[in-house]
């Protein structure tokens, strides 16, 4: 086989070590399942900096470690120094044996705890090494530590990989805390009137006791335009989202968060296909290639499109491979789905798994999955990286994935709309007020509607990434703001990526804002947090470095080109991907919600958005209109009535306090009462 397996046996040991005037401690432990009934996932940090108290003394940390117990089943560990504390949960990917945190530098000044992949971090080695540093373990992580040592906040934008790590530096007296540049590690904050708290966890910050359970109306409105909040908002008021490609520094008590880099596209226009295809497929072969660093067994997601199925003919070019698909019952395109990833995991030899999830399987794990999202995340195609992680947990602990691939390569259908609209969106704004007028009188559902209501508009006004669930008038009715100030528009936080990046073409100013929100909002979010819920890594090599560094340069020509998308990522894996999966549209997990919603889940979704108005924040009369809209067939309201099911089960557990299995009985209950009435 081309990776080790490795047999993780080592169970039950604990020892403390004493280290410069702290403590450091570990501990491992063996189980499956958690009091709650729910599989662990794995990596996860967390930190306390509270002025004036010690936080050995405080037993705030160890609440903090052990409400993430589920993210790291074979290690934990703590450092507290004074009024500073790291605690860490892990799961043992790479140097199991040595890998332990928190790593502490050779003269205790400095104590780490990553939740990271670093894939340069052979080239980082040998260059600390040759500068006089002498590591102690084999793990990535330490190479951060040597590596701040080394360069201080500078050295971040020199790692390639994913990752969230806090540093606690006594020769600076601060902490320091950083995220990744796409966002593919989570990591939350909050300033305190006791001091500053973080983890890769909302329910870890809360488990401080220093965040009171308090829901972020503002983070509410931003949710139910973009199904999740945005960066760096959250649902529970006070509690932060560390954004991607920044660092949050902790210094006496005072917290400031910089950026330390940035990501933006760049096109070439004179940047020739073939040119660009080999640039694509060179690139990609060494991002596959470094994302297989692991000494436990790797497999990959597989679809029917070309993202997946170009990373596992890239993973299977260096050896064998074990994938997993996942289909739901009644979608019209999920047999076809499962047939097509089938057909091409027989075209490149792999060892094939696949799940066929059911309406009420579905519903069944619904309040889990959304316990495990915390942000949430009301993406529908969510619970299908659930399932799918869930089947192949049995086998491998590492699974690669095509996230990112849409964003970098323009694969989205709608990135195509601005070249489609360009005759109405260009006409003077007083034109495209008639026009818009004249659209707004038409019959909903009349032919050509559509058309002259997007192309009345601003490309800044209809498009704030992929989604846009309810506009600022409908949030008017279904919110009762009781907020001291108005609500901030959701268009306001995407106005400045269009203002900036205003010399960008359509298409690209839209890769540009989902880069920037969708991306890590929603793709990365869901993608961490249900694939954690299995104890699988989940590895997303689209979203490398260097692979951005070609992506960035590609013109809008070579993306949207022959009536298709990602047009040069399919050139660059022609000869590599079998020609369905190369050729095939995008159709991502076809989720049958709309049915659903009005046949086999109708009770237990009417009955948990009637149950309860989340402590009036909701308007009843206003839900009930847009189900009852839904039942008729007049409306299509799958996506708003999913997203507001969300925030209701998201309620009963992080503002309520109700367990996952309280609130899934108290769904079937509610459908119980709903079928009687």
């Amino acid at each position: 086989m081309w990776f080790a397996l490795v047999s993780l046996t080592e169970r039950h040991r604990s020892g403390q070590a004493h280290l410069g005037g702290g403590v450091v401690g570990w501990a491992t432990e063996s189980f499956n399942r958690n009091e709650e009934g729910i599989h662990p996932p794995m990596c996860g940090i967390c930190g306390l900096i509270l002025p004036g108290q010690r936080v050995d003394d405080t037993g705030l940390l160890t609440r903090m470690t052990d409400v993430m117990v589920h993210r790291g089943p074979d290690d934990a560990g703590q450092v507290a120094w004074g009024e500073i504390g790291l605690g860490t949960r892990r799961l043992s990917i790479v140097d199991v044996a040595g890998g332990r945190q928190p790593i502490v530098n050779e003269d205790g000044t400095m104590a780490l705890v990553a939740n990271c992949e670093i894939y340069n971090q052979h080239d980082l080695r040998r260059e600390l090494e040759a500068l006089g540093h002498r590591f102690a373990t084999h793990s990535d992580a330490e190479v951060i530590l040597h590596l701040y040592e080394q360069h201080g906040v500078d050295g971040f934008d020199r790692l390639r990989g994913m990752f969230a790590f806090a540093i606690a530096d006594r020769r600076r007296d601060r902490v320091v805390v950083v995220r990744d540049p796409f966002g593919i590690k989570p990591l939350y904050y909050a300033e305190t009137a006791q001091g500053v708290v973080f983890a890769s966890e909302i329910r870890a910050v809360l488990a401080s006791g220093l965040v009171d359970r308090r829901i972020d109306l503002q983070g509410l409105w931003h949710y139910l335009t973009f199904q999740y909040v945005p960066d760096p908002g959250t649902l529970i008021d006070g509690v932060r989202t560390l954004p991607p490609y920044h660092y949050l520094t902790v210094s006496q008590g005072t917290a400031a968060v910089r950026p330390y880099g940035e990501l933006t596209f760049a096109p070439n226009p004179q940047m020739p296909l073939a040119e660009a295809a080999t640039e694509v497929r060179d690139v990609m072969r060494r991002s596959v290639q470094a994302h297989l660093m692991s000494d436990v067994p790797c497999g990959a997601f597989l679809s029917s499109g070309i993202d997946s199925s170009a990373v596992v003919a890239l993973m299977r070019e260096v050896g064998p491979v074990s994938t997993f698909s996942v289909g739901f019952e009644e979608a019209s395109d999920a047999q076809s789905e499962l047939a097509a990833a089938r057909a091409t995991a027989a075209a490149l030899g792999t060892n094939h798994h696949e799940v066929l999830i059911s309406p009420d399987r579905y519903a069944d794990d619904l309040a889990r999955m959304v316990w495990y999202q915390e942000g949430p995340v009301a993406d529908p195609a969510a619970p299908g990286i659930f399932f799918l992680t869930e089947v192949a947990r049995s086998e491998v602990k590492v699974l690669l994935s095509g996230e990112g691939a849409d964003e970098l390569f323009g694969g989205y259908p709608i990135y195509r709309e601005p070249l489609s609209l360009s005759r109405l969106s260009g006409l003077p704004p007083g034109v495209r007020h008639q026009i818009h007028q004249l659209g707004l009188r038409l019959p909903v559902g009349m032919r050509g509607r559509s058309l002259l209501l997007r192309g009345s508009q601003t490309l800044e006004e209809r498009y704030v990434g992929g989604a846009k669930m309810f506009s600022e008038d409908a949030k008017r009715a279904l919110i009762h703001w009781s907020g001291e100030a108005p609500p901030i528009a959701s268009t306001a936080l995407t106005a400045p990526i269009y203002q900036r990046f205003s010399g960008l073409d359509g298409p690209t100013r839209m890769q540009q804002l989902d880069l920037s929100f969708w991306l890590a909002g929603d793709i990365l979010m869901k993608a961490d947090k249900m694939s954690m819920a299995n104890s699988i890594e989940l590895r997303v090599p689209f979203l490398d470095r260097e692979v951005f560094e070609v992506a960035r340069r590609l013109p809008t020509n070579l993306k949207l080109a022959d009536g298709t998308t990602k047009h040069v990522l399919r050139e660059a894996m022609r000869s590599i991907v079998p020609q369905a999966a190369r050729t095939r549209p995008k159709l991502g997990f076809p989720v049958p919600t709309r049915q659903w919603f009005k046949t086999k889940l109708r009770d237990r979704v009417r009955a948990t958005l009637m149950d309860s108005d989340c402590g009036g924040i909701l308007d009843r009369v206003s839900v009930e209109a847009l189900w009852q809209e839904h039942q008729s067939t007049a409306h299509d309201h799958t996506r708003r009535l999913y997203t507001l099911l969300v925030f209701h089960l998201w309620y009963d557990m992080f503002i309520g306090g109700k367990s996952p299995a309280d609130v899934g009985a108290a769904m079937d209950s509610a459908a119980g009462r709903e079928r009687l009435s």
